[in-house]
């Protein structure tokens, strides 16, 4: 569902605050909603890191689907995404050291890519399939039945 749209079935019920919403029993989400199960996602981290020689921007995230006739939890997982990710250790000494975390802190602080890192640990997170703790194809799926 669009989160605007959300958000409004959120107010209009008298819940503001996502500490409330993540508070709302199951049975009162299936009212609002009428969904059977509902997706609650939680940003364990965000944003930039500084240390003296580096910066690095990281998201976690952990999610739980639940079901809300019973209230079970029916999966549930965690994934995270950095932007040093893959990078190489840097040769040339300390002062090529120390101009390489300058040029990138300054980028960092310029330049918030939190938000694409978000999407890239959301997409780990409810990544189908092969991946390992991730969600399992639904009923509306081909793939149903399947993993």
């Amino acid at each position: 569902m669009p989160v605007a749209m959300v958000a409004e079935a959120f107010k209009e019920n008298g819940l503001t605050q996502p500490s409330d919403m993540h508070a709302t029993s199951p049975a009162k989400l299936r009212e609002i909603f009428g969904a059977d199960a509902a997706l609650y996602i939680t940003v364990t981290k965000f944003g930039v890191s500084y240390t003296v020689v580096n910066s690095e921007t990281m998201v976690q995230v952990q999610g739980k689907l639940v079901d809300l006739k019973s209230g079970a939890t029916l999966w549930q997982g965690a994934a995270q995404a950095s932007s040093v990710e893959g990078e190489q250790q840097q040769q040339g000494g300390l002062g090529a050291l120390l101009v390489s975390a300058i040029v990138k802190q300054v980028l960092a602080s310029t330049f918030d890519n939190s938000h694409k890192y978000s999407g890239m640990a959301t997409e780990r997170l409810l990544a189908t399939g092969e991946k390992s703790n991730g969600l399992l194809f639904g009923p509306r799926s081909p793939n149903y039945g399947k993993d």
